[in-house]
Order: C-alpha cells, then structure tokens, then sequence
C-alpha cells in the first residue's frame, strides 16, 4: 500500500505541445511548467553518440557547433522527423517538468497534440515516442481543436467557430462545433516557411547568407505580414557576403521583410479561403457573428489579423497568450471530464 500510494504521487499526468520550434508541458493541477526549444545537441566520440544538451541550451548552439557536435531539430512540419532523438528530447521535457530524474519509475498519461492533417503513421510515431519516454497512456488531441479550447471557444455547443493555429511547422485551420471538427485543413506553412523566405530574400537581393537563427531574430524584430506606409523600421543584420566570402553588415527594412514573407502569408489566407468556402452555411452565420480567432506565434506577426479580415471580411482576433493555447486546451482537455470526448488513442 505504501508503495501504490509513493507511485501515485510520483506519477503527474502531462499534455505536451509537441511544436517544431517549440516544446511546451502542462502538468496536471500545476499548469504549463516548461516552454524550451525543440532542439537536441547531439556529440559523437569515438563513433558513439550521446545527447549533449537539450532545449534552450542546444537552440544555443544552432549553427555554431564545432566538429563532433550537432544540433538537431527532431520535428519538420508538426511530425516527428527523427524519432530516435525525438524520443531523448520528449523523455528530457518530461523529467525536467516533473522536477528531474528519479529513481522511482514515472508512468504518467500524456496528452500529445498533433496536426489535423498529419498521418496514421506519423500519428504512430509521435505515440511510440512518448510510449518510449515511458507514458502509460497515450492520447492525442488534433491542434485546431486543443487551439479553440484554450481560446475559451464554446467548442462543446453547437455553435460554429474558426480557429486559425499558425505554428512554426504547420498552419491549422479548423471550423469546429459540438466538440468535433466540422472541417479541418493543415499546410505546411508556417513560421519555419517564413524563416526561410526572409534568408532566401536577404540571399537574392543583398548577396548575404544568414543562419536559421538570423533569419528568426528578424522575423520577430520587423517582421510583418503587409507592408507598411514607406519602409518602416528596420534592424542590421550581419552574415556572410556570397561575392567576397567576407562577414558583412546590412540593414532590413519592415517592408522588405514583407515582401520575403509574402507568399507563406499568402498560402495562410488561402487556406483560411477555402475552409470558409467549404462551411455548411449554419455554420458559417456563426462565424459571422463570432469571428475568427488566431492562435500560435505566427499569430503575433505585425497585421497578420488585418491581413485575413480584409481577405476575408470578418472580424479577425488574436487570443489572448496566443503561444500558449494549444498546451492550455491540451491541459484543459487531460483535467476536464466535458472534453474527454475530444482524445483519441489512434
């Protein structure tokens, strides 16, 4: 007995949003306890390799290691890209958020979410990497819905509402109702698309190669999803000039910045476009009168709210502690009996 009740108190159950960039954990009665990146620094001697750092400290060393060193992103596009690693990085987070290792065997239920659109097989992946990690229960809850829960929308009445998850993998766009999803897409565009978009940019136009790292900074320091009236502010950026191989210095400006990202914002609104299309008419009454609602960091791009409002003529919001909502509705979702109906375990 005394045992049974040591192992229960060990055990936390979780819910983890699993993101491409980052990784966030709630813990049961607690809340969310962890926000880290979701990198792995990986160090290879003598043909072994074993996990140096992981987290915050590894997104670090992005771009910077030395030989025998290598940092790692184990998800592309909201999957699992490298399940071995992926599978160190889930164990890690959860040690961490439970207050470290312990000698006694930890085997919480865990609530994981995952894109609308991702496959049986990647669905596989991501369960067989928790089970690894040591969960005793897996579930998994689709983004779009653990989204709407943590904006507070009224997913579990009959009323329709839009939910808009832009992530660093994936943008999520899902009309939901009666705790279901009327309708779902997931592209594969999403903060990573528009990293990549300003380096290919800043590449084309000023001659200069930029790190992953480089090209987030910028994101967040002037990064917009329209332009703005003249150039607006701008910021230096420093990389290595593809003409003399040299480490150069040149400034961006807001309005570049929109230019580079405009075709990944363009694939959002399409997106957002085609599921209004694709809404039974009652439902879409409703989203006139509620609105559609932007979760996720590309949420907090400058004007990506006016962007879709204007593309698409509704009220367009930002919910508050847009970058916590999926792991809130996921955490909701594990402590609440009302959304029990939204887990699956396939």
């Amino acid at each position: 007995m005394f045992f049974s009740r040591l192992f229960n108190f060990a055990s936390h159950d979780l819910a983890i949003d699993l993101g491409t960039v980052n990784t966030l954990v709630y813990v049961r009665d607690k809340g969310i306890v962890l926000n880290e990146a979701s990198v792995v620094a990986l160090e290879t001697r003598n043909g072994v390799t074993r996990v140096k750092s992981v987290g915050n400290d590894a997104k670090l060393m992005l771009g910077k290691t030395p030989a025998g060193i290598q940092a790692v992103r184990p998800l592309r596009d909201g999957v699992i890209a490298d399940l071995a690693v992926a599978e160190q990085m889930i164990k890690h987070f959860i040690d961490k958020a439970l207050g470290g290792p312990t000698r006694f065997p930890r085997r919480p239920k865990i609530v994981i979410c995952v894109p609308s659109g991702s496959t049986s097989v990647e669905r596989r992946a991501i369960r067989d990497a928790a089970f690894s990690a040591g969960a005793s229960a897996v579930f998994l809850i689709e983004e779009p819905m653990a989204a709407a829960i943590g904006a507070g929308l009224p997913v579990t009445e009959p009323i329709g509402a839009m939910v808009v998850d832009i992530g660093g993998g994936t943008t999520e766009v899902a009309i939901l109702t009666l705790r279901g999803l009327a309708y779902s897409t997931s592209v594969r565009f999403g903060g990573d698309k528009m990293d990549d978009a300003i380096s290919s940019f800043i590449r084309r136009k000023h001659n200069l190669m930029i790190g992953e790292a480089t090209a987030e900074r910028v994101k967040h320091g002037i990064g917009a999803a329209s332009a703005p009236e003249g150039d607006g502010p701008d910021m230096s950026v420093k990389g290595r000039d593809l003409v003399t191989g040299r480490p150069v210095e040149v400034r961006i400006t807001q309005a570049e910045v929109a230019q580079a990202v405009a075709e990944p914002v363009g694939q959002i609104v399409r997106a957002v476009m085609t599921a209004l299309e694709n809404t039974a008419p009652e439902l879409a009454a409703d989203i006139v009168d509620q609105g559609i609602v932007l979760t996720g960091g590309g949420a907090l791009l400058v004007r990506m709210d006016e962007v879709i409002a204007q593309a698409t003529g509704l009220p367009v919001v930002i919910a508050d502690d847009a970058l916590m909502c999926v792991a809130m509705g996921a955490g909701q979702a594990l402590e609440d009996p009302k959304f029990a109906g939204v887990l699956s375990v396939s």
